[in-house]
């Protein structure tokens, strides 16, 4: 059991956590310096008041998440129980799905715990810790997790900085070890995965949706260009609902390796495709110079990269990545523009569509929008936790 600090807190932040805000800020503590990761704080206003608990765990968003508003709760294995147990019931269907086989099940401030996130992988569950002050309830976590559901085995992945204070055992937590790559299903296609390979498992759960809406409406005898591409989960997406080529660009080594596999585990011929590893924005100005032109152009960059001759910030920098890509869009083509910067919301995201449209001189209709699918939650009280904002451009 944790020791509970009383400390109060500034007016501000005491009447934000009354409302429900999930987030401690730092601003909000006279002292914020001298707590420790892990302590369960009873927050009080400026008169004394009590107000909720929660827990110091820093991240770059703030110093600790609000738990509960319940003065007797106690943070305990039960409680972490009771809150992924609601988690789990929340994804029954995604459970019962046998064509989709790996989503998330907590998704942090969403489900009530900012800082942890839990994901399925058909039998097995993946913890991502992002601070050593959620980490420290590790067994009592595990311990939830076991009373909740059945498993294969369990793996994590430390998201903070540790200062190399322990060894990575491949992730591995307890259960069985998974034979990877573990090929798990979305909407009947197929993915490698692999959970004791580094911080990235090769897919991004959270753009299940939009891969679903390329496939089944943009790719019909289309030829797609996915940027950024990664693993190539878009160019999958988009080869198994009939495109006519897919051309995935990726700055990263491995992105050829692992897109081919991408598109081996689902019978696709490899040949028929291209995979570039190329800067992004060295193939924006190839493919000018040689006046390609496709019919969708898929963006999805990191909110921030370096590269040895460009740093691109989204923030910054988006309206001109969107106006190298309209400059090798086709005709009535469509651009998938995507972004998961919490820092703006999708109102400055569209005026970077308008800025960019205009500078280039062509007109376009926004045909779709998307943000994160229903597996991951988020607090209406916590913006930034519903990051991403996803566009379906059509460039006239």
């Amino acid at each position: 059991m944790t020791n509970e600090i009383d400390v109060k807190v500034k007016d501000a932040l005491a009447q934000d956590l009354q409302k429900g805000v999930p987030i401690l800020l730092k601003d909000g503590f006279h002292e914020a310096d001298s707590l420790e990761e892990g302590s369960i704080l009873k927050l009080q206003n400026p008169t004394g008041k009590f107000i909720g608990k929660g827990y110091v765990g820093m991240q770059n968003k703030g110093i600790g998440w609000l738990l509960s508003k319940n003065e007797t709760e106690k943070i305990d294995t039960s409680f972490f129980q009771k809150k992924i147990a609601s988690a789990i019931k929340h994804r029954a269907d995604y459970y019962s799905s046998s064509d989709t086989t790996a989503f998330r099940v907590f998704n942090g401030e969403g489900d009530g715990i900012g800082g942890l996130t839990i994901d399925y992988f058909d039998g097995f569950y993946l913890l991502s810790w992002y601070s050593e002050g959620i980490y420290s309830f590790k067994k009592m976590i595990i311990e939830a997790i076991e009373a909740s559901v059945s498993y294969k085995g369990i793996y994590e992945k430390k998201r903070f900085d540790t200062k190399g204070q322990y060894v990575e055992d491949d992730d591995f937590v307890k259960g069985e070890r998974g034979e990877f790559p573990l090929i798990v299903k979305e909407n009947g296609l197929n993915f490698a995965i692999y959970l004791n390979d580094g911080a990235m498992v090769g897919v991004f759960l959270d753009q299940r949706d939009v891969r679903k809406k390329i496939r089944d409406a943009y790719s019909k005898g289309k030829t797609v260009l996915n940027t950024f591409s990664y693993t190539g989960a878009f160019s999958v997406f988009a080869a198994a609902g009939g495109a006519t080529k897919t051309t995935s660009v990726d700055l990263a080594k491995r992105s050829l390796s692992k897109t081919t596999e991408q598109f081996e585990v689902n019978g696709i011929d490899v040949e028929k495709q291209d995979i570039i590893v190329m800067d992004v924005f060295d193939y924006f100005k190839y493919a000018k110079r040689k006046e390609l032109a496709f019919d969708v152009v898929i963006l999805d960059p990191p909110s921030f990269a370096r590269s040895k001759k460009y740093t691109f910030s989204s923030a910054k920098d988006y309206t001109k990545l969107l106006k190298d890509a309209i400059a090798i869009t086709e005709k009535n083509g469509v651009i998938v523009a995507s972004t998961n910067n919490a820092t703006f919301g999708m109102k400055k995201f569209k005026t970077f569509v308008e800025k960019a449209f205009k500078e280039s001189n062509r007109k376009y209709t926004i045909e779709e929008e998307f943000s994160l699918p229903s597996d991951f939650r988020t607090s209406p009280l916590f913006k930034e936790g519903n990051y991403l904002k996803v566009l379906f451009i059509q460039a006239k």
